[in-house]
Formats: C-alpha cells, sequence, structure tokens
C-alpha cells in the first residue's frame, strides 16, 4: 500500500557537533482504516537517521484527552528543547542500542500451530502426522504450543502500524519469526463452543502484526496453510465459527488457504486414528504443498 506521506515540520539546528534536522511528517493510511494517520518525527544530521518516534490516531481512544497530532509536536518540542539544553545527554540516551530477547525457536520449513491445550490429544496426533510429512519429504518442521509460551492477548493499541513490529516482546516474537520464515504453516484446531481455543485465538490475534508489516510494506512473502480440525459433535455445520475465524485469519494476512480436513463425531470415536484413511489424508495434504511449486500470481 502506498502511503501519502506530507511534510508538517522541518526545523534545522545548528550545533558545534553539526546541524541537525528535526522532520515531523504525516502519512495518510486511510485506506486502511478509516481517518488513520501515522505521525512520523525523525532527528538525522546529514544522511545519518539518529532517532526516530512513530504514532497514529488509531493509539488513542475516545476518553483520551491527547490526539496523535499533539503528542507528536510535543515529542518534536521536547527533542528541540534537549538538542539546545542537554545535546550531549540527550543524543548519547536516543542513540543507545536496545537489547533484543534471544530467539527460543528455530525457524523451519513447516510451521505447526497446535491449537489444543491437550498436548496428548487428536490434534496432538494430527501435527505429529505432520510431521512425519515434512521430513519424510525432507523438510524441517517446528511445532507450537500456544498454551506453553508466554503470550499477552492483543490490546489494540495500533502501534504495530507504526513500526510493523508489535509492542509486546514476548514469545509471540519467535512465533512471529518462525511463521514468517517457513514455508508452509499448519494450524491443528478443535472446536472449542463453536470457535478455536483461547490460545489459538490469541496467537491469531496477534498476528496482526503480519498487516501492519504488510501495510507498511516490510512484510516478506506468506506461507501457503493448511487447516487440520476436530469436533465432537458430529456434523460439519459443527465446524462453521471455526473455519470462519481461520479462514478471516489467513485472509487477512494473504496466506493462501491451500487445503483442509475436517473430523466430526470425535466424541463418540474418540481416537482419530481409528479414521480409515485419515493419516494418508493428511499426510498427502502435507505433501502436496511441499513439493508442489507455488500457485502463480
Amino acid at each position: 500500500m502506498t502511503e501519502n506521506v506530507r511534510l508538517i515540520r522541518r526545523t534545522d539546528l545548528e550545533t558545534p557537533d553539526g546541524v541537525f534536522t528535526l522532520a515531523l511528517s504525516a502519512g495518510d493510511l486511510s485506506s486502511l482504516y478509516p481517518g488513520m494517520t501515522r505521525y512520523a518525527l525523525s532527528l538525522s544530521r546529514g544522511a545519518e537517521v539518529i532517532g526516530t518516534f512513530l504514532t497514529n490516531t488509531y493509539e488513542y481512544s475516545p476518553t483520551v484527552s491527547l490526539d496523535a497530532e499533539t503528542a507528536a509536536l510535543q515529542k518534536a518540542a521536547a527533542w528541540e528543547r534537549e538538542l539546545r539544553e542537554n545535546r550531549d545527554r540527550f543524543l548519547a540516551v536516543l542513540g543507545k542500542k536496545i537489547q533484543k530477547r534471544p530467539y527460543a525457536l528455530p525457524i523451519s520449513d513447516v510451521a505447526v500451530i497446535q491449537g489444543s491445550p491437550r498436548a496428548d490429544g487428536n490434534c496432538s496426533i494430527m501435527a505429529g502426522w505432520v510431521v512425519e510429512a515434512a521430513e519424510a519429504a525432507g523438510k524441517t518442521v517446528q511445532v507450537i504450543y500456544p498454551d506453553d509460551l508466554d503470550i499477552h492477548p492483543c490490546i489494540g493499541c495500533y502501534r504495530c502500524y507504526n513500526t510493523g513490529v508489535c509492542a509486546f516482546e514476548d514469545d509471540m516474537v519467535d512465533v512471529i519469526r518462525v511463521i514468517t520464515h517457513s514455508s508452509l504453516l499448519v494450524i491443528c484446531s478443535p472446536v472449542y463452543t463453536n470457535t478455536v481455543p483461547g490460545g489459538l485465538k490469541i496467537v491469531i490475534d496477534r498476528c496482526q502484526t503480519f498487516h501492519a508489516a504488510k501495510t507498511l510494506g516490510i512484510a516478506g512473502k506468506m506461507p501457503d496453510s493448511l487447516l487440520f480440525a476436530v469436533c465432537g459433535r458430529k456434523g460439519l455445520s459443527n465446524f462453521a465459527s471455526l473455519t470462519s475465524v481461520v479462514g478471516a485469519f489467513v485472509g487477512n494476512l494473504g496466506i493462501r488457504l491451500a487445503g483442509e480436513v475436517l473430523v466430526d463425531g470425535v466424541d463418540h470415536l474418540r481416537d482419530v486414528r481409528l479414521v480409515d484413511g485419515l493419516e494418508e489424508q493428511v499426510k498427502e495434504r502435507v505433501r502436496s504443498c511441499l513439493l508442489s511449486p507455488p500457485p502463480g500470481p
């Protein structure tokens, strides 16, 4: 998406260390969300960008007296004042590198989100079939268990639309990294109250940062995806809400849903391994995605 940017203010400050430029601009993102504007303040010296501050109109709820433009203007005034009065200390703080948390999950060819909180249930069995099929095809696999991770729910702060990165630095950093570097995303999920379990829904919501990164033009190619789901009751209609949620999730991110396998009546059956041909069906779906060339644009 092209962001229409206009310059609001530019200030050049002459100092013994050279000329510093403070530039404040506004980018129109209303084609994404009605009335969304992203304000960008940058401090530079020549071609060197020393620091940036980003904020957008959707960060500010109706009950907050401050708005994005005012916040950006106040930040610009504060930076100018610091440059004039406490330049050395201000530049030292602004240029300080933030230590990032170490990655815990290795990247892989296939990312599997095992959405069930039951690590030994039917979704786990299907996830195991995915692993076997991927490894047989010579691919690496990483299985992600949301309920074993420290992942904060999305709070709708919209800060990801400033940088393409979530404001929370928790285990979701690893999840996003694994999905981003995979060529196939597999979602295994049971039906909980007609939809996906809570842990999986948190992951889905936090993946909104992908949408933000795509909007800002900094996201890479999205993987294909598969959905394998189980439901206790009989009837494929019981999957309606789950498939709607997963469909909205992958559609929002521009991920192609290459196929799905839905297994109903599991309360009566108890074990998906008893379904004739199911294991081969799941593995064939995985093989098809991994061995077939991706579709053209």
